[in-house]
């Protein structure tokens, strides 16, 4: 039956929330990357989402109860997001944030066609006019506002490979909602990324000759300490649980369109922490990104279905 009124509510409240810790990420990561590489940032963020999990479950804030169901479904789902991480910290080192932000922009066209093959989801014409537009206006603005760009053979496909787990990492958290709570989703996801990422870093440790004290010493710094703590709590722990509610709430396209949406709040976050410069296309096409999620999003309900 359709979902009523404040089960949507409750779903875009989620992904306006997702959308801002999201937005507001490259902050810590352009803080971090002045002290650290791409595996120790991932591994730090892992580490404080992992940590955040374990009081949460010891202060019973939060119950997990995964007996009697589907493991392969929950670890797929863990797999692709962690996968999406990986290859994207990969493809980042041989290409360019502008190229890795481009191949990003379109995801929601990705997962709108495997979600039509895949969970037999159906839009309407306007909903597919608003997902073009969303990804048309942010590969503009971020071609804007670029002098050149460089495009590296291995750094593309490694993002291409990224941006397809990213797609189906959604598109598992939609076909999971059924069986699993969203937090237990999520505390999949942080468990695999924890052993996956640390176990790295350990085995890059042994082959270099490092030491645990050489792994901890950028967390001195406090600005790092603090940036990774946001991006681990914020921006694995809560934006992977809002994520996997907000899908829980409406269709794959449509939780994912939120995505460019963070984009978008990130160039703007920018301009007004940063400092750096707002130009005509930045106003331009924030404005036509957020009058096309609204309209993704007051559009086509008949598909929303529990």
């Amino acid at each position: 039956m359709l979902q009523n009124d404040t089960d949507r509510r409750k779903g875009y409240i989620a992904a306006i929330f997702f959308s801002v810790l999201v937005g507001f990420s490259f902050l810590g990561i352009k803080i971090c990357q002045q002290y650290t590489d791409g595996l120790s940032l991932l591994c730090y963020r892992y580490d404080f989402a992992l940590a955040a999990v374990i009081i949460l479950l010891v202060m019973k804030a939060v119950k997990i109860d995964i007996r009697r169901k589907p493991k392969g479904k929950l670890f797929l789902t863990a797999v692709f997001y962690v996968g999406f991480m990986a290859f994207q910290v990969a493809g980042l080192f041989y290409a360019t944030s502008v190229e890795g932000s481009i191949i990003f922009a379109v995801v929601p066209i990705i997962v709108k066609i495997i979600a039509s093959l895949f969970l037999k989801e159906k839009s309407s014409w306007l909903e597919n006019i608003f997902i073009c537009t969303t990804v048309t206006a942010l590969i503009f603005m971020i071609v804007m506002g670029t002098s050149h760009i460089e495009i590296d053979p291995l750094g593309t496909a490694l993002l291409l490979i990224s941006s397809m787990m990213m797609a189906m990492s959604n598109i598992f958290m939609r076909y999971t909602r059924n069986d699993y709570k969203p937090i237990e989703i999520t505390v999949s996801i942080i468990a695999l990324g924890f052993v996956v990422f640390n176990g790295a870093a350990l085995l890059r440790a042994f082959v270099r000759g490092g030491s645990l004290a050489e792994y901890l010493e950028p967390l001195a710094v406090p600005q790092v300490f603090i940036a990774a703590a946001y991006l681990g709590i914020g921006c694995i722990l809560l934006s992977a649980h809002l994520m996997s509610y907000m899908l829980s709430k409406m269709e794959a396209a449509k939780g994912t369109i939120f995505g460019n949406l963070s984009t978008a709040i990130s160039i703007v976050a920018g301009v007004a922490v940063l400092g750096e410069s707002l130009m005509w296309y930045h106003v331009v096409c924030t404005a036509v990104i957020i009058g096309s999620v609204i309209g993704m999003s007051l559009s086509g309900r008949k598909g929303e279905l529990q």
